[in-house]
């Protein structure tokens, strides 16, 4: 490559008189593109130079599109470039280019070359081009297409353009390993690359892209962006590991191949480990320093004329005698061994094949010194050994979580057969010598590899197979903490009732608030159960239930509920609060008190003390689960496992795209929802939440979606993304337009009006904008046209959406015609007509969350003394996880269904279920199997779901 690295040297400088380093060419074939000639010297130099060079990535150059993707640009985007300027090279296709490697691993992109459909990332790197000639290609191009190509809401299946371009290219397709790790199909990957480019969210995907996605569930749609995300930060770090080598002429070939083969960091992490720079270098390396690498590179290919003693230096330390010398010929290859692709491959299919164990002890240390309470809660795990292919997400945290405390010692067992298989298939087949090897050589040549499998292999698979687990394991975790999130999130409002909440305490008091049908706060008081007043205080209770006309009381888990439940309990036995039938709940308050002394509580309630908020907050977690708990940051909500030992990027990522899921799913009443609520809907931010509210005060109630359009920051693609998720009462819209024409002349009217009339000089809002009643259904506006073409073709009437007529008009034309044959008369697909029927039919005001479950009301009290083996029980679910479901059964300790006990059959058919697990909110019917009172344990068996 010394010749390569002259040429280079030669003809870099030119290119850069003009402009700053470019990246020498991918040497493709360019079938089919006659039209752009390829006749310079300059092209040609940079086409030898790719071939040749190792690679130069000092800045590479922005990507532009694909010719393909350019005809699918709007006219006038393309007009504006010239190409000329770029160094007098017109002649330069415009490929797709971020990474110089290509010439050189041409063979190994064979994977590359697959039909898929995306746009390139066109990242940071064209905020540094500074030349106005590239900025025609500034955004990927099918932004612009999706608004316009696709206004029906009939996007097509495959989203044109004819490679997919990746900031970082490495030598594996990123479509295909998508697809294999994912197991979704390659197509729905392409699709998705795509649409995660064009910043769509996973709501607006799931609900109004289903044929591009194949109709995945919102969680796979988030295991392939997070698997998506993993996958670029290898090929970013690779990338950047690649450009340090290379700086430091430490870059060879083989190397380049190696590193551009790495498909997770542990693979990367092995394969540039000895390059690192600051470690006084590995054993191979000092050995190759001191000039051995040609004899071990000889007794490979050409044993015979190899001579070690003729590399003895007495004086030098490493080369002194014989022995010394043999080792360091061991030690490079033992390195060339442990870095070989094919080597490494054999190795983990052979691991695959073999019983590998995880084994866990307990440390000799922790024994002596430890906390006795802390080593007992690690019990199970203190001689545990389990096969790695069986072994349960919830074990290998719990392994983890040991260790990190230094009170378990964990290994992974790969038995012996392995390394022996191993050893006779490298010494006879891989590494079998080019000719015979004398006796000494082929002893050299074994205890080589016998020294890369124990020094360098084993503990590489060890890392790899703990790695592996964790992260799986982790996972996992986090998505059982957004299943349950998202049960609790849904579980079903209590509208239309008085409610009482209390936040229970002893020396403090219990702290109460009334708040009515409408969330507004009528009362709050504290009152002293716990401390011999119980009596009295009931009086005012009574009282203040009465006054309020309140039968429903909502007590919070927290200190003191069991004897503040035993307190109602008892009165209501009692009648005591007759005529009113007083029921009570149980309601977690978890995130309760870090809610009330938050700026938002402050702002929400400023007049009230931080205690009192909190009862505020227990009351309003029934009256709507979903408008409470989005106030509260996920993670503190307390329906997760193991969650603090796990990735909280990925965590709070995953949580917060669960909120935002069913946010938008439930939908959001624009004219009255609260600034945080309207911050988690899919395409806003507390920014465009807040400009929202701001644009509701000044000029008055939305009438309609359109008039989203005006607000401040929310631009087309905010808009298509959040349109869908917004609703509108058309009540309460009717009601203030007809106001709005009775008081024409008021005051007030006239400054609203003046408003609008700086801006687009409009008289009133009244005049020019008329109600949508498409607006209070799930019909995204882009299919607002199919909707009114199925609304004359069953001859029905925008009025009357909701209505049970509509629903037997549709009935009437989908039996005749099929929802197929409607579709493609409509020219729409099935999943957008089926959206439509679904807006168009549902009662007005419908919830999803009606199909979830309420809360438990109940009246009487047991306790854990009470229980008996075979007693049958009704009960709640309060947090699943991979072991288990724990269930509240009233009795102040939740008892767990073991997951054996869990089975298809007793679930109930009827709910569309997500998955075969129970979630949070669930009413189960259980028997008690085992009570265990001295560890407050309860094992439960499920009969069925309620």
């Amino acid at each position: 490559t010394s010749e390569s690295e002259e040429e280079e040297e030669e003809w870099e400088p030119k290119s850069k008189i003009a402009r700053r380093p470019r990246l020498p060419k991918k040497t493709e074939a360019k079938p089919k593109k006659a039209a752009v000639p390829q006749s310079t010297v300059a092209r040609k130099m940079v086409k030898k130079v790719a071939i040749k060079e190792e690679m130069d990535v000092s800045l590479p150059i922005a990507p532009v599109e694909d010719n393909k993707m350019q005809l699918l640009r709007p006219k006038e985007e393309g007009a504006g470039t010239k190409p000329k300027s770029l160094n007098q090279k017109p002649e330069v296709p415009k490929k797709m280019e971020t990474n110089s490697f290509q010439g050189k691993n041409k063979n190994s992109l064979g994977s590359d070359e697959k039909p898929s459909t995306s746009v390139p990332v066109v990242g940071k790197q064209v905020k540094q081009e500074k030349c106005e000639e590239e900025f025609a290609f500034d955004e990927p191009p099918s932004k612009k297409i999706k608004l316009n190509a696709c206004p029906e809401g009939k996007p097509v299946k495959n989203l044109g353009g004819k490679k997919i371009k990746e900031e970082f290219e490495m030598n594996w397709d990123i479509v295909q390993a998508l697809s294999e790790i994912t197991n979704v199909e390659p197509w729905v990957c392409a699709n998705l690359i795509r649409l995660f480019q064009e910043e769509n969210t996973i709501p607006f995907i799931a609900r109004y892209r289903k044929e591009l996605i194949n109709n995945l569930e919102a969680d796979a749609l988030r295991e392939v962006q997070q698997t998506l995300e993993e996958l670029r930060t290898v090929a970013k770090k690779t990338h950047t590991m690649i450009q340090k080598l290379k700086k430091e002429g430490k870059l060879s070939g083989c190397l380049l191949k190696g590193l551009l083969n790495c498909r997770t960091l542990e693979e990367l992490d092995h394969v540039s480990a000895p390059y690192k720079s600051g470690s006084k270098g590995t054993k191979a390396q000092r050995a190759k320093q001191l000039g051995l690498e040609p004899a071990a590179l000889s007794l490979l290919q050409n044993p015979v004329e190899l001579n070690l003693f003729s590399y003895i230096r007495p004086n030098t330390k490493g080369l002194a005698n014989i022995q010394e010398v043999e080792t360091g010929v061991q030690h490079i290859l033992a390195d060339i061994f442990a870095k070989d692709k094919d080597t490494l491959d054999f190795i983990r299919k052979l691991c695959h094949q073999r019983y590998i164990s995880i084994q866990s002890t307990l440390a000799k240390v922790s024994s002596k010194n430890g906390n006795e309470k802390d080593i007992d809660k690690f019990q199970l795990y203190h001689e545990f050994s389990c096969n790695i292919k069986n072994i349960q997400h919830h074990q290998i945290l719990a392994i983890n979580r040991g260790e990190n405390l230094k009170i378990l010692t964990v290994k992974v067992n790969i038995p012996d057969g392995v390394k022996n298989e191993f050893c006779w298939w490298c010494v006879n087949e891989r590494w079998k010598p080019k000719q015979f090897l004398k006796p000494e050589f082929m002893r050299l040549l074994r205890s080589s590899v016998e020294d890369a499998y124990k020094r360098l292999i084993h503990p590489l698979l060890c890392r790899e197979f703990r790695s592996k687990l964790t992260s799986d394991a982790e996972k996992e975790s986090v998505m059982m903490f957004g299943r349950n999130l998202r049960q609790l999130l849904l579980t079903s409002p209590v509208r239309g009732r008085t409610l009482m909440g209390v936040d229970p305490g002893y020396k403090h008091g219990c702290k109460l608030a009334i708040i009515s049908p409408t969330s507004q706060i009528l009362h709050t008081d504290v009152v002293y159960l716990h401390s011999g007043q119980g009596f009295r205080e009931a009086e005012k209770i009574k009282s203040l239930l009465l006054q309020y006309n309140c039968s429903t009381v909502v007590i919070g888990n927290g200190t003191a509920c069991r004897e503040t439940e035993a307190y109602f309990a008892d009165l209501i036995m009692k009648k005591y609060f007759a005529p009113l039938d007083v029921v009570y709940c149980i309601v977690s308050e978890a995130g309760a008190s870090i809610y009330s002394v938050s700026p938002e509580a402050y702002k929400e309630m400023p007049d009230l003390d931080p205690n009192l908020r909190s009862a505020v907050s227990i009351a309003r977690r029934v009256q709507d689960p979903l408008a409470e708990l989005v106030k509260i940051e996920p993670k503190h909500i307390g329906v997760g496992m193991y969650q603090h030992d796990v990735s909280q990027t990925l965590l709070k990522a995953t949580l917060d795209s669960v909120v935002e899921e069913c946010v938008s799913f439930v939908g959001v009443d624009i004219n009255i929802c609260s600034e945080i609520l309207l911050r988690h809907i899919a395409g806003l931010n507390a920014n465009r939440a807040k400009n929202i509210i701001e644009w509701r005060e000044k000029n008055g109630p939305f009438i309609n979606r359109e008039q989203l359009k005006e607000v401040k920051g929310l631009g087309p693609k905010s808009f298509q993304q959040c349109a869908g998720f917004i609703r509108f009462n058309q009540e309460y819209i009717k009601t203030f337009c007809s106001n709005k024409k009775n008081e024409l002349g008021s005051r007030a009217l006239l400054t609203k009006a003046g408003a609008l009339g700086k801006k687009k000089s409009k008289p009133t809002p009244c005049a020019s904008r008329q109600p949508n009643p498409l607006d209070q259904t799930c019909i995204h506006p882009e299919s607002y046209n199919i909707a009114m073409r199925f609304l004359s073709l069953i001859g029905g009437n925008a009025g009357d959406i909701g209505k049970s007529d509509m629903q037997q008009k549709v009935n009437t034309v989908i039996q005749k015609e099929g929802l197929e044959g409607t579709a493609k008369r409509l020219n729409t697909t099935v999943h957008t007509l089926q959206l439509i029927i679904d807006g168009l039919t549902q009662p007005e005001g419908y919830d999803i969350r009606t199909d979830f479950d309420k809360p438990d009301f109940k009246r009487s009290i047991v306790c854990i003394e009470d229980l008996s083996v075979g007693a049958v029980l009704t009960g709640k679910v309060e947090n699943a996880t991979p072991f288990g479901v724990f269930v509240d059964i009233g009795v102040g300790k939740a008892g767990l269904i073991p997951v054996r006990n869990i089975t298809e059959a007793k679930l109930s058919k009827v709910k569309k279920r997500r998955s075969l697990g129970l979630g949070p909110g669930e009413r189960v019917e259980v028997k008690v199997l085992n009570v265990d009172i001295s560890r407050l344990r309860i094992t439960l068996d499920l009969i069925r779901v309620l």
